[in-house]
């Protein structure tokens, strides 16, 4: 039996400002990244996120990222490993507090934007951020990018690593995803998108941008819920992996 995980990044709305379908998206994803303030969200958006996961039955994880509202946590910054840490420890922290009054276990923490295509492939930034977890709490999994540093450094510290791979993004050659600026960065094409999640799931493979097959493991499958087509897609690649034997449970299931 095939058996994967669904988790879409959500709370991602601020003060006035609404982004994705977190309502919608919840109905159909196992698990909930959610943005802990710094690169989106805020405190009155991290209450509400975790409430709707709470009553969608829907786990709920922490999704920091830079301190970078403005480029929405998308552009690389400079920092040591002892800031990446903390930057971490404070944001698993806030949602913590949402969490645990609203009786809510935090399920996993998974890295955001910049910081996670960065800790892909520095490791001292990976294992920095792996510690503040484990620190935290060592029951919390930690979900980062398939075959990544981040995945090699949670298992290192005594974490439960869980492989993340991607619905809607072209793939290097060495694993890593293709860079936004580049044209072919996003797959529009939902049928293609789906045949490859069925694929990774199933063959463990992808067909990177350069067409060769790439060995990918698939424990969770993020769809992004910030765009009108967004809610057919999550429930397309919802339904065609159950029609096709794919049990969808979240992580800690």
């Amino acid at each position: 039996m095939y058996r994967v995980d669904l988790n879409s990044d959500l709370g991602e709305s601020f003060g006035n400002y609404t982004l994705g379908m977190d309502e919608e998206i919840l109905q159909y994803v196992s698990s909930a990244n959610v943005a802990c303030g710094w690169h989106a969200g805020d405190p009155l958006v991290m209450e509400k996120t975790v409430a709707l996961a709470k009553r969608c039955g829907t786990a709920v994880g922490a999704h920091p990222g830079f301190p970078d509202l403005m480029g929405f946590g998308r552009r690389n910054m400079v920092i040591t490993p002892d800031e990446a840490k903390a930057y971490v420890r404070y944001q698993l922290g806030a949602l913590y507090a949402f969490a645990e009054s609203q009786g809510v276990r935090i399920q996993h923490v998974k890295p955001h934007g910049a910081l996670y295509n960065m800790a892909a492939v520095d490791e001292k930034l990976a294992r920095a951020m792996c510690e503040a977890v484990y620190e935290f709490d060592p029951e919390i999994i930690f979900m980062g990018l398939a075959g990544s540093k981040m995945i090699e450094m949670a298992e290192a510290v005594g974490l439960r690593a869980a492989s993340e791979v991607f619905a809607d993004r072209a793939y290097n050659d060495d694993g890593t995803l293709v860079s936004r600026k580049l044209p072919g960065a996003v797959i529009k094409d939902k049928d293609l998108a789906i045949r490859r999640v069925v694929r990774m799931v199933k063959e463990g493979k992808v067909e990177s941008v350069n067409g060769t097959d790439i060995a990918i493991r698939a424990d969770s499958i993020c769809v992004h819920g910030d765009n009108p087509k967004a809610l057919e897609f999550v429930k397309n690649i919802r339904e065609t992996l159950i029609a096709e034997g794919v049990e969808i449970k979240n992580l800690s299931e």
